[in-house]
């Protein structure tokens, strides 16, 4: 066949089939590189068989810069709307004096509101010896409204937790001081101990005589302070918050904020 064309097509031809053996022997040669590249590769990614682990502690002691804490106010009505009316109109009042104190909108959380039946349990009378069973009896509605509040002027805490009592608030949580921004401390902790654990990591390495490769793994256990806890709960606030009209004392103290860390170094 190839005898029969002519000079043009005899070309064409023989620059085709050039062009599909370069093609191909091009795809051989990238193959090849990548299959290379795979096999110098092998072994990066496992885990080194000569480490050390050493641990690291830091700790930063805060100010509390802020407090916290919870009230609710629970009225009682024949309907859930005289209930309702009750409570608004206490808490109204309790929202509208801590907001006088300085405690700004953003600071006051409602975290609970409730509306429940309450029924009382009545006993038959009985007669001739036969006694009917009891029934519930629907007495009425109870309705509760618990608010969160953070008091950012610490020395005032005293303050509004006393006016909140006086307004007739029916049960007051624990005051916590903490640090308002405490993932900052925390940081500032985690950089104390990873330079310990660093400081740690070289003495050990030049006591067994080796040298610290890269880190090959790090974990953290942070140890979070416990705020101090001011208690006023129960029927206790309600009949305290009623009759002291002076502040106490709140001192906040300080808190220890720590950082737990583990650093795994390959050895050389």
């Amino acid at each position: 066949m190839y005898q029969y064309l002519n000079d043009v097509q005899k070309n064409r031809l023989f620059n085709g089939v050039l062009a599909t053996v370069v093609l191909l022997a091009l795809f051989l040669g990238f193959k090849t590189l990548n299959t290379i590249k795979e096999f110098s590769s092998i072994g990066e990614g496992v885990y080194p068989a000569n480490t050390i682990s050493v641990s690291g502690k830091g700790s930063v002691f805060s100010i509390p810069d802020t407090g916290s804490f919870s009230f609710t106010v629970s009225e009682e009505g024949k309907t859930v709307k005289d209930a309702q009316d009750k409570a608004s109109k206490k808490m109204n009042a309790i929202l509208d004096a801590i907001k006088e104190m300085g405690i700004e909108e953003k600071d006051i959380k409602t975290i609970g509101y409730s509306s429940n039946p309450k029924y009382e349990y009545q006993n038959a009378i009985c007669r001739e010896g036969y006694c009917p069973p009891g029934k519930q009896v629907l007495l009425g509605y109870e309705v509760s409204q618990t608010i969160a509040i953070k008091v950012r002027d610490t020395e005032s805490a005293g303050e509004v937790l006393t006016k909140v009592g006086s307004l007739g608030a029916s049960n007051i949580s624990g005051l916590s001081f903490v640090t308002d921004d405490e993932e900052a401390v925390a940081a500032e902790a985690r950089e104390e101990a990873i330079k310990d654990a660093k400081e740690k990591a070289k003495i050990l390495a030049k006591s067994l005589g080796v040298r610290l490769g890269k880190i090959v793994s790090f974990n953290e256990a942070g140890n979070y302070p416990q705020p101090f806890l001011y208690g006023m709960g129960g029927m206790e606030a309600k009949a305290v918050s009623m009759d002291v009209a002076t502040p106490p004392q709140l001192p906040v103290g300080e808190n220890e904020i720590v950082s737990n860390v583990s650093i795994t170094y390959e050895v050389k």
